[in-house]
């Protein structure tokens, strides 16, 4: 490779510091040429902090200004697609934050975009390369656990009103989405791309102690074509802290528990037939760092590396746009239904 790729961070807000350190982290095939954000002081930190890179307040001058190669999409969710397609229209190769919509249409325009300029499109899903996730990953693909009969996962975590209060987009319809649109989002990802394709959804959802739009509080059942169920638990209200982020598969031949405070602990691993990856199970185990990021976990510096080296034709996308697709459509299925108080089959009718 003559040069390193040049990189836009559009967002400079809760999640950048993740995405700051997987920059760092891969400093010797990346390096970041500018950011952009509307709160000048956010952006200007991130310029301090990072000599050289130049700081804007306007993404459309960022885009004409600076040559780059991607743009990495940190905003509120509901602009995720006007940044991707700006990016895609300039050229670059977009990597979005989750969820990369809150619409299959703007999701769908998005990909569009990317396809029609010949750019790729990631959608971070950086769980999906946490070490407890890719030892459960591998003992599905081995055929470990026989048939699948039941998936669990739960979110049982804490928002306070004052995350919310902090920045007006958060809780909305508009920009954000719910529990299970914003903070279960991984999640939701997570059981369709271990377990399978979903058949048909039944949700209920509430909002019964924040002071916001969309649900605190929700629940769904999913029927998967494969025959199994499933559940999908989550709140932001648990007392007084995150409790949980789990993922729990009960099949023919094995149980497993991925738990922890965000699927950072293997707490049940048991198996009809012994493999290698049986040896110190819990060697897999993380602690997550302290702070109010602590569940976003260690993934975004592995995800970094895949999109670098699928860029540089050495590797598949973990997430692509329509893997990104597939997650939004099981979420909107689960809003729907809550919404409606029925049964929803998938895929959704646009």
């Amino acid at each position: 490779m003559e040069r390193r790729h040049r990189l836009l961070l559009i967002g400079c807000g809760r999640i950048s510091k993740n995405h700051l350190s997987a920059i760092r982290d891969n400093a010797d095939r990346v390096e970041l040429v500018a950011a952009c954000d509307l709160v000048p002081a956010r952006v200007q930190a991130v310029a301090d902090a990072w000599p050289g890179v130049r700081a804007f307040t306007d993404v459309h001058e960022m885009l004409a200004g600076v040559p780059a190669d991607l743009a990495l999409i940190g905003t509120p969710s509901g602009l995720h697609p006007k940044h991707a397609i700006m990016a895609a229209e300039a050229g670059l190769h977009v990597i979005s934050e989750k969820p990369m919509a809150i619409t299959l249409d703007a999701a769908d325009a998005m990909i569009r975009a990317c396809d029609e300029h010949g750019r790729h499109l990631f959608v971070i899903k950086q769980n999906r390369l946490n070490a407890t996730i890719q030892r459960l990953r591998r003992a599905i693909d081995k055929g470990r656990f026989g048939r699948l009969y039941f998936a669990e996962v739960n979110v049982f975590w804490t928002r306070p009103q004052s995350y919310y209060d902090d920045a007006k987009w958060r809780g909305t319809w508009e920009l954000d989405g719910g529990a299970f649109m914003n903070q279960a989002s991984h999640y939701v990802d997570m059981v369709h791309w271990l377990v399978g394709e979903v058949e048909s959804v039944s949700a209920v959802t509430g909002t019964l102690a924040r002071r916001i739009e969309t649900e605190d509080t929700g629940a769904a059942v999913l029927r998967f074509r494969n025959g199994a169920i499933g559940s999908i638990n989550v709140t932001m209200l648990a007392f007084p802290r995150n409790l949980e982020g789990s993922i729990t598969l009960l099949g023919e031949k094995g149980t497993v528990k991925i738990g922890g405070t965000a699927l950072n602990k293997i707490e049940t691993w048991e198996f009809a037939e012994y493999d290698d990856d049986d040896k110190d199970v819990q060697s897999a185990d993380y602690a997550l760092p302290a702070g109010p990021g602590a569940v976003y976990g260690f993934g975004h510096s592995a995800y970094l590396r895949n999109v670098l080296a699928t860029l540089e034709g050495g590797g598949d996308p973990v997430t692509d746009g329509r893997a990104g697709r597939k997650s939004l459509e099981l979420i909107l299925a689960i809003y729907q239904s809550a919404r409606d108080h029925v049964p929803v089959a998938l895929p959704l009718k646009l």
